[in-house]
């Protein structure tokens, strides 16, 4: 069976949340052949009262049943304890997002799913019910044993992957090792061309301002950057810096560059949040499967008011179309 005739599989995120709202919201504005591209993991119950609340003329079936034309493939995986209602921080909401990335991975893993894209968690209520992960990233690095894994932010104008994410500052800083950074770069490298750009063009941002100003602001760039970037030149890879960070983003926006590797969370995302707040995907490499996901968290404060802005979902959806083609 091909990569493309296997399902893209989503997962629902917190039941409290907006993500059943913008999944099935999402699915109900694509043609009638392209929803049985998609299977939803999640709670049947949920979806239903997500449906009726956005008023979706939306049909749902059981998945591996003949539903029918144009309804959405539901995975229904049972968790006891779900509040019932939206936006309650709950441990057993905690539980079910776990379970159901664990079985998108399992399918994902064992060739029943092409590519998973995940809805919104929430971290407190992922700890609450003793799943002690800094989010998906690090939680799916683990379900597929992998040591590490890197956080794409991808745009139509810009691309941003991350030295590290979820850590504090200081910790980021001592985590920008020569090796890590050069590793980062492969990995990003690596992940254009296979999405079609023959020779990616990638620019490293600097940690320090202007880069460190040659030691007056410290000595990291010249320490910890540079020579991963020097290595990563070494293997014919197109890629240029230390660039101060101030200036970096605006070029790759304009056109300069394909890829920006940042050095730590709100270095990449505030500058691609600025400009694709609505569209940019999220996407997590280095793992042996695909996963993208929206870049938004599971607003608690509009969940099942049916306001929530579903454009974010389709951009993950696209995305996980390309990663599903790219794998074949």
């Amino acid at each position: 069976m091909s990569n493309q005739s296997k399902p893209i599989v989503i997962t629902m995120g917190d039941p409290s949340g907006v993500g059943a709202e913008v999944t099935l919201k999402a699915i109900a504005t694509l043609p009638a052949d392209r929803r049985a591209q998609y299977a939803v993991i999640g709670d049947r119950d949920t979806l239903e009262r997500a449906r009726a609340v956005c008023d979706l003329d939306l049909g749902l079936h059981a998945h591996g049943e003949e539903g029918a034309a144009g309804s959405l493939a539901v995975i229904h995986e049972p968790v006891e304890g779900l509040p019932g209602e939206f936006g309650v921080l709950s441990p057993a909401c905690g539980e079910a997002s776990f379970r159901y990335i664990d079985r998108a991975v399992k399918m994902t893993s064992g060739g029943e799913a092409a590519c998973i894209v995940t809805a919104p968690i929430n971290k407190a209520a992922l700890n609450s019910a003793g799943h002690h992960y800094d989010g998906h990233t690090g939680m799916l690095a683990h379900l597929t044993g992998c040591k590490s894994s890197w956080m794409l932010l991808a745009s139509p104008t810009l691309n941003v992957i991350h030295v590290s994410t979820h850590v504090s500052l200081k910790d980021a800083i001592d985590r920008a090792t020569p090796e890590r950074v050069l590793e980062t770069i492969r990995i990003g490298h690596n992940h254009l061309r296979r999405m079609g750009i023959e020779k990616p063009r990638i620019a490293v941002a600097g940690i320090n301002p202007h880069c460190g100003e040659g030691g007056l602001f410290g000595n990291e760039d010249d320490l910890q950057v540079t020579p991963g970037v020097k290595a990563a030149q070494e293997e014919g890879i197109n890629v240029v810096g230390p660039i101060p960070a101030d200036t970096v983003y605006y070029r790759a926006h304009s056109g300069a560059f394909d890829l920006i590797v940042a050095q730590y969370h709100d270095q990449g995302h505030i500058p691609i949040k600025l400009i694709a707040f609505d569209t940019a995907v999220n996407c997590s490499l280095g793992l042996p499967i695909d996963r993208c996901s929206v870049d938004h968290g599971t607003a608690f404060d509009i969940a099942g008011t049916g306001k929530a802005n579903h454009a974010n979902m389709l951009s993950a959806l696209s995305y996980a179309d390309q990663l599903a083609k790219a794998r074949g």
